[in-house]
């Protein structure tokens, strides 16, 4: 992305705030396609940040700005966009819909306090829109629901509200309605019984209700208070409104603040963010009921060293706590790091502690290191705009704090803290790349460190056998931003078949012999070996038997045998894959008083094994992942079927709960390459997976001879 850094007008105004309870952290979640972006775009003009609302198919937005995100119109990347509404700030936090980018929007998860969950008026309530759903769940993040897209020719507000009931149960109630056959123009409130007009754009004007809306209005307002009652805590409040007494507003509206930040109640809000419609209940929404970094529960911190601490408050003036939840490379700045302060104030000119653990599998060492903060920046999209300090509750840009990567924690030097990570998730599909030239070769080490260091759900695997550079991802779409980016940094590379390290064994027993006598120069070479070869159990691995007898080899020169022997194994008899499960008898030999030495010996070895190969049947083995598939029953059929046709062996199936079932199986790894993109394809993206190496098994010798070995 091009930060640039902006000094005058709307975006170039500092923000900065001194009291957390004057800031809201929103994340912005929704399917891809729900208009999350384009919502973000009429707030901030709404708040008068930007003069005029981008245009995603233009590439013209805020949150927008990776050419990743331009080629393929929509979200690949977590943005964030402050705005000040009444005096309290705003982080909208705007992350991608699609499944390959469900990292990017737990890291918003991460940095927000409450959730604007949109979807859109035309789409329905879809299994990855339930997907979303449930990832906000899974933190227990309070959530209002935004209806958008209602100038859609297929938009129908009723519908879609039907439908988000259905799927995220009763406690989904309006707030506010647009009145029937006034188009896009009107919304009532259910509370205040008020009807906002936006005929003439926004802000809007604001009337009494005319007389024919008093039943649709009766109607809804009182299923929206019978509910707020419900999830009240005066439990004396429903019998007093059974009984006929009018509850007043500012209780309702207190009970409806406490309920949302419970988790309990999530109002649902139209909008229309070409037309304007329904910004500024959003706003009101946003900033009077979502919770401030105040009510939301920090993470839990211990020393470096993994000593507990006691659980910290956003206090500006208690020890600086903060995380990294995004990292990115900038073509001008170099590093930027994305943080959100949990305690403390970060401030620019001082030094800092960055601290990572608990990621090596994904090639993020543990680190602890110094680093100096020269600047604090507010960010906004791909902006940095300098900012005095950023106090607990807060979200902040650092630059060119070199070892900060995502997930990790930021401290005082004095007091060096460590916040565990959030859950990332496991990427699944293998695509293996190469430089395109040797002058590339650079560019791709330099580039893939950055990736790496900004993206925990990018794994990367030099796999040692098949000599491949592997890059783990979590889909086809990530993959392709992972490449175009490694492009842009200045590195050709293509893909090629991904490679699946194999393992070869004895079939049966053998006996083998090893020669090694030279005579060059005046010095000689003598070794000679005889052994005999079985094969093991799966997973026993290698054993070295001496049943020497008469010293027909003597006994230094034992373990240069096994030492050749080993050598072979590594090297592979057959198509170069690593020997396994095998017992090595040495039974008799010959030595030279003068010519025998350890590489002789070693040489020996060596050729015995192979030896004993020509004279034996080779296996080759395949790794064999035990999966877990959690699938919705509708789709269990197909997915069973699709494991079978994979050579799977299911283990059982058990009840996952929702309507959804676990299956675990057995798979080879040579069939699962593309697993986690058929299996989106086959369930419409509703199923997941995890694997784990089980073993090696014979490879079937019609598919060994498809594959080439």
């Amino acid at each position: 992305m091009g930060t640039k850094h902006a000094e005058n007008g709307h975006a170039g105004a500092s923000v900065a705030v001194t009291d957390p309870a004057k800031v809201r952290n929103v994340v912005l979640v929704g399917p891809s396609g729900s208009g999350k972006t384009t919502l973000t775009e009429a707030l901030l003009a709404a708040a008068g940040v930007i003069g005029k609302a981008g245009s995603v198919t233009e590439g013209t937005t805020v949150c927008d700005q990776d050419p990743a995100a331009v080629r393929q119109q929509r979200s690949v990347g977590l943005a964030v966009a402050p705005f000040v509404h009444d005096g309290v700030k705003v982080n909208l936090i705007d992350t991608p819909g699609y499944a390959d980018f469900v990292g990017e929007l737990r890291a918003g998860l991460r940095a927000a306090d409450a959730a604007l969950f949109v979807v859109s008026a035309s789409e329905g309530v879809d299994a990855a829109t339930i997907a979303l759903w449930e990832e906000c769940a899974a933190v227990n993040m309070p959530r209002a629901v935004v209806i958008s897209r209602l100038d859609h020719h297929r938009a129908d507000f009723d519908s879609e509200l039907a439908s988000c009931q259905q799927a995220f149960g009763n406690g989904v109630l309006p707030l506010y309605l647009p009145v029937p056959g006034d188009g896009l123009n009107k919304v009532v409130g259910l509370i205040t019984q008020r009807v906002f007009d936006y005929a003439k754009g926004y802000p809007p004007a604001v009337h009494e209700p005319d007389p024919g809306l008093e039943s649709f209005v009766a109607d809804h307002r009182n299923a929206l208070i019978e509910g707020i009652i419900s999830e009240s805590e005066d439990e004396s409040l429903m019998d007093r409104y059974l009984a006929g007494e009018q509850i007043d507003q500012e209780t309702l509206i207190d009970d409806l603040e406490k309920a949302v930040v419970r988790g309990t109640f999530y109002p649902v809000l139209p909008a229309c963010a070409v037309s304007g419609l329904g910004i500024a209940e959003l706003l009101e929404v946003l900033t009077r009921g979502f919770p401030s970094p105040l009510e939301h529960v920090l993470p839990e911190a211990s020393s470096v060293d993994g000593i507990p601490r006691q659980r910290l408050s956003p206090d500006p003036k208690g020890p600086l706590l903060a995380e990294v939840v995004r990292t990115a490379v900038d073509s001008y700045v170099g590093r930027v790091s994305l943080v959100r302060v949990f305690s403390g104030t970060l401030r620019p000119e001082g030094s800092v502690h960055v601290s990572g653990h608990g990621l090596a599998d994904r090639g993020h060492a543990d680190h602890d290191t110094d680093e100096r903060v020269a600047h604090v920046y507010s960010p906004l999209g791909a902006q940095l705009r300098e900012v005095p300090f950023c106090v607990a509750g807060d979200l902040c840009a650092l630059t060119k704090i070199g070892s900060a990567e995502t997930g990790d924690t930021i401290s005082a030097t004095g007091e060096p803290m460590l916040v565990q990570p959030w859950d990332m998730p496991e990427p699944l599909l293998p695509v293996a790349v190469v430089a395109r030239s040797r002058s590339d070769e650079d560019n791709l080490a330099r580039n893939l460190t950055r990736l790496v260091a900004g993206d925990p759900t990018l794994r990367l695997e030099r796999n040692a056998e098949t000599h491949q550079l592997v890059l783990w991802c979590m889909g086809e779409a990530h993959a392709d931003v992972v490449l175009q980016r490694l492009r842009a940094g200045g590195a050709e590379v293509d893909t090629q078949p991904v490679r699946i390290a194999l393992r070869e064994t004895f079939a049966g027993p053998a006996k083998g012999h090893g020669r090694h006598v030279k005579q060059s120069g005046g010095h000689g070479q003598y070794g000679v070996c005889d052994i005999e070869v079985e094969p093991l159990p799966r997973g026993s691995g290698f054993e070295f038997v001496d049943k020497i007898v008469g010293a027909a080899i003597p006994n230094q020169f034992i373990p240069s045998v096994e030492k050749g022997i080993r050598a072979q194994m590594a090297r592979g008899l057959l198509g170069g894959h690593p020997v396994v499960d095998i017992r090595v008898t040495l039974v008799d030999g010959k030595a030279h008083s003068v010519d025998s030495s350890d590489a002789a010996f070693q040489t020996a070895g060596s050729l015995a094994l192979k030896d004993a190969a020509a004279n034996a049947r080779i296996t080759l083995l395949e790794p064999v992942d035990e999966v877990a598939v959690q699938v919705p029953d509708d789709y269990m059929g197909t997915v069973l079927g699709d494991l079978s046709g994979r050579r799977g062996r299911v283990l059982g199936t058990e009840s996952a709960g929702l309507g959804r079932t676990l299956i675990r199986a057995e798979v080879p790894a040579t069939e699962l390459v593309r697993y986690a993109v058929e299996l989106r394809s086959m369930t419409s993206g509703t199923a997941s997976f995890t694997r784990r190496f089980a073993r090696y098994d014979p490879l079937p010798e019609a598919i060994a001879a498809k594959m080439g070995k």
